[in-house]
C-alpha cells in the first residue's frame, strides 16, 4: 500500500509538464549519457598523461576560464539571437571538440584544448536555462528545471559508470569518442524534434514574480550578492568532480570502475528523489530557505572524511549528503534567478547564474589541489565546510530581499 502511494505520488510529480520540456529533457539525457571525460579528467591527466596534481589543477582552471567566457557569450547571443541556435551549435561544436582533445598530449596544448572545449560547451547553459521559460508552463518552472536536472543526472549516472568501465577495460580514449558522439546525437535530436518558440506574454506567476527586476543583471546588487554565495557553494561542490576522484584513487585505493559507480550514485539519487521532493516543497517552503539548507548539506559531505572511519561508509555517506544538498540548493537557486529576470534580460540573468559555476570551476580545482598538496586533505575539508557556512549565512541574510513581497505589502 505504501509503495503504491509512493509510486502514485512520484508519477503525479511529473504531471502538467509540456511536451517541449520533455523533449528538452530527452536531449539532455542523451547528451549526459556520454558525460565521461570531465568526471575522469583529473584522473586521466595524473595517471595517463603524467601531469602533477598542481598541473592538473591549472588545466581544470582553464576549463573554468573557458566556461566563464562561454556562458557570458552564450547569454549575450541568447538575448541577441535565439536560445535555440545557441544550443544547437554548442552541442555540435562540443562533439567536435572532444574528438580534437583526444589527440592532444602536451600540457600547454591540452590546457588550450580544454579551454576551447569548455568555452563551446558552456555557451549551452544560459541558452538552455532561458529556453525553459519559453517551453515550460509558467506555473511549472521549478519542476521543469528539475525535470531537466533529472534527465542530466540520470544520464550522468550512466555516463561515469560506463566511462569507468571503458577506461578500466579499454582505455581512456573511448571516453572522448563516446562523449563526442553523444553530443552530436543530442544536437540531431534537438534539431529534429524541437523548434524555436517565442515566450508568450504570461501573467505574474512563479516565473515572473513581483520582485522581477527590469534593469541589467549586472547592476542588480541583491542578485550579485546572491551569486557570490552561489559561487562559494559551487567552489565546494565542484570538488566532487575534481579533487574527490583523485582522493578516492590515492587515499582510498579505489579503481576507475568503483569511482564511476560512486559518481553514478549521485545521478541515480537525483533521478528518483528530486522531482517528488520539489513537487512536495514547491510553494510550501521559501526557496531561499531550501538554498541555505542545501549549502549546509554540501559542507557536511566533506566533514564526513574527517569524522567518519571506513572507506566504503565514508564515501557513500559523503555522496549521499552532497546529493541531498544539491537537490535542496540548485533547483530553487535557479528558480530564484529566473524569477528576477524578464523576457528582455533573461539571457543576462541566466548567463550570470551560469557564470557563478564557471568561476567555481576556475577556483575549485586550484584551491582544492593546492591546499590538498600543501596542507593535506583534512585541512581542505575544513576549508570547504567554512565556505559553505559563509554561503548558508549569506543566503539566510538575503532571504527577505529575494523573496516576493507578501500579499499585504503588494
Amino acid at each position: 500500500m505504501y509503495l503504491r502511494r509512493a509510486f502514485s505520488f512520484y508519477i503525479r510529480s511529473f504531471a502538467g509538464l509540456s511536451r517541449d520540456v520533455w523533449m528538452l529533457a530527452f536531449v539532455s539525457l542523451v547528451n549526459r549519457s556520454g558525460a565521461m571525460v570531465i568526471p575522469f579528467l583529473t584522473v586521466y591527466m595524473t595517471q595517463e598523461l603524467g601531469f602533477t596534481k598542481p598541473e592538473a589543477g591549472l588545466v581544470m582552471s582553464c576549463f573554468g576560464i573557458g566556461s566563464v567566457i562561454g556562458v557570458y557569450a552564450g547569454g549575450q547571443l541568447t538575448d541577441r539571437f535565439s536560445y535555440y541556435y545557441v544550443q544547437l551549435w554548442s552541442l555540435l561544436l562540443t562533439g567536435a571538440a572532444f574528438f580534437l582533445l583526444m589527440q592532444i598530449k602536451g600540457l600547454v596544448p591540452f590546457a588550450g584544448g580544454v579551454f576551447l572545449l569548455s568555452m563551446v560547451a558552456e555557451a549551452f547553459r544560459p541558452a538552455n536555462f532561458a529556453s525553459i521559460a519559453a517551453y515550460a508552463r509558467p506555473e511549472n518552472i521549478t519542476r521543469s528545471y528539475s525535470l531537466i536536472r533529472l534527465a542530466i543526472n540520470l544520464g550522468f549516472s550512466v555516463g561515469p559508470a560506463l566511462g569507468g568501465w571503458l577506461a578500466h577495460g579499454f582505455g581512456f580514449q573511448w571516453l572522448f569518442i563516446v562523449d563526442g558522439a553523444t553530443c552530436i546525437a543530442a544536437a540531431l535530436i534537438f534539431f529534429l524534434y524541437l523548434r524555436p518558440k517565442k515566450e508568450a506574454h504570461k501573467p505574474k506567476t512563479e516565473l515572473e514574480t513581483p520582485v522581477t527586476v527590469k534593469q541589467s543583471a549586472y547592476r542588480d546588487k541583491t542578485f550579485l550578492w546572491f551569486m557570490l554565495f552561489v559561487t562559494l557553494t559551487g567552489i565546494a561542490f565542484m570538488q566532487f568532480f575534481s579533487v574527490i576522484p583523485v582522493f578516492w584513487k590515492e587515499n582510498y585505493g579505489l579503481n576507475e570502475a568503483q569511482i564511476g559507480s560512486l559518481l553514478a550514485m549521485n545521478g541515480l539519487l537525483i533521478a528518483f528523489v528530486e522531482m517528488p521532493l520539489v513537487f512536495r516543497l514547491e510553494g510550501r517552503v521559501e526557496k531561499v530557505v531550501m538554498v541555505s539548507m542545501g549549502a549546509g548539506m554540501i559542507g557536511l559531505s566533506f566533514l564526513v572524511y574527517n569524522a567518519v572511519s571506513g572507506v566504503l561508509f565514508a564515501s557513500i555517506l559523503s555522496v549521499f549528503l552532497v546529493t541531498v544538498g544539491e537537490m535542496f540548493n540548485f533547483p530553487f537557486a535557479n528558480s530564484i534567478a529566473l524569477g528576477r529576470s524578464g523576457p528582455s534580460n533573461r539571457g543576462q540573468y541566466m548567463a550570470l547564474y551560469a557564470m557563478g559555476f564557471s568561476v567555481a570551476h576556475i577556483l575549485s580545482p586550484v584551491i582544492g589541489m593546492q591546499v590538498a598538496g600543501a596542507l593535506g586533505y583534512p585541512t581542505l575539508w575544513y576549508l570547504l565546510v567554512g565556505l559553505t557556512a559563509i554561503s548558508l549565512t549569506g543566503f539566510w541574510l538575503l532571504r527577505h530581499r529575494l523573496a516576493p513581497p507578501s500579499s499585504e505589502s503588494k
